[in-house]
């Protein structure tokens, strides 16, 4: 069980992998007012930093599950180099369907809301881990601006304009769900610039050193076209948040 390949090579190097950057997972943190000892479930947990900066922070207790074995691994590192490996613990699994045994404040799915179908069906299933009360986060990409043309919808990875709501749209959708929107933290375009350009340097060092893998040919397509798709689509028209939610 694992990732495609191909992001666990361009995203290896990354401690996060969502347009977020340290500072803003720490105004994230900050915003919901954590108390000490908090239950915390992450479904995606990519690299860890979110529950380990939190632990550390806030000293919150939490369980990340993700698909990726490297980065699953990478999370149990960045705990022990916290000194927080006490407070966490990471899981090497599919979060697909996965409830928490013991009802936790605050439930999260950061950026992997396919596990649950979409967001309401990711929304659904972290409510069944959520105690009364809890807190819901939601990473979820919307349009800055809607793309003029089809072309811009390809080139920001969707496959149809549907895909994403404008960010207005997206909090009126929690609303008609039945969840009130109490925070929200944005990513900007710098976030995007130290998430999808950090790949480029990943990718150039992975090549040098794998020349003859299976997958050079598509991690050097990837290096060769992304830094002009990436200017010309994701970083102007793309945004992404996380949403905190509470049920009515």
């Amino acid at each position: 069980m694992d990732i495609p390949r191909i992001f666990n090579i361009a995203e290896s190097a990354h401690r996060i992998h969502n347009p977020f950057t340290p500072e803003k997972f720490a105004t994230l943190g900050v915003a919901l007012r954590l108390e000490n000892g908090t239950r915390m479930l992450d479904l995606g947990s990519g690299s860890g930093e979110m529950l380990c900066t939190w632990a550390r922070d806030h000293d919150i207790i939490g369980t990340g599950i993700d698909m990726s074995q490297l980065f699953t691994e990478q999370a149990k590192l960045r705990a022990v180099e916290l000194g927080v490996a006490d407070q966490v613990r990471f899981i090497h699994g599919d979060a697909v369907g996965y409830v928490s045994d013991e009802k936790v404040g605050v439930a999260a799915c950061v950026g992997a809301t396919w596990i649950g179908g979409g967001v309401v069906g990711t929304i659904e299933l972290l409510a069944r881990s959520l105690r009364t009360g809890g807190i819901i986060l939601i990473g979820e990409p919307y349009w800055r601006q809607l793309p003029p043309t089809e072309d811009v919808v390809k080139g920001g990875l969707a496959n149809s304009i549907s895909d994403f709501l404008i960010l207005p749209e997206l909090l009126a959708s929690f609303g008609h769900i039945g969840c009130d929107v109490v925070e929200m933290v944005l990513a900007d375009q710098d976030g995007w610039d130290r998430y999808e350009a950090a790949k480029w340097l990943t990718m150039r060092r992975w090549l040098e050193a794998n020349p003859d893998d299976e997958l050079a040919n598509e991690v050097r397509a990837k290096l060769t076209s992304e830094p002009e798709r990436y200017a010309a689509y994701t970083r102007e028209y793309l945004g992404w948040g996380v949403f905190a939610l509470m049920l009515r």
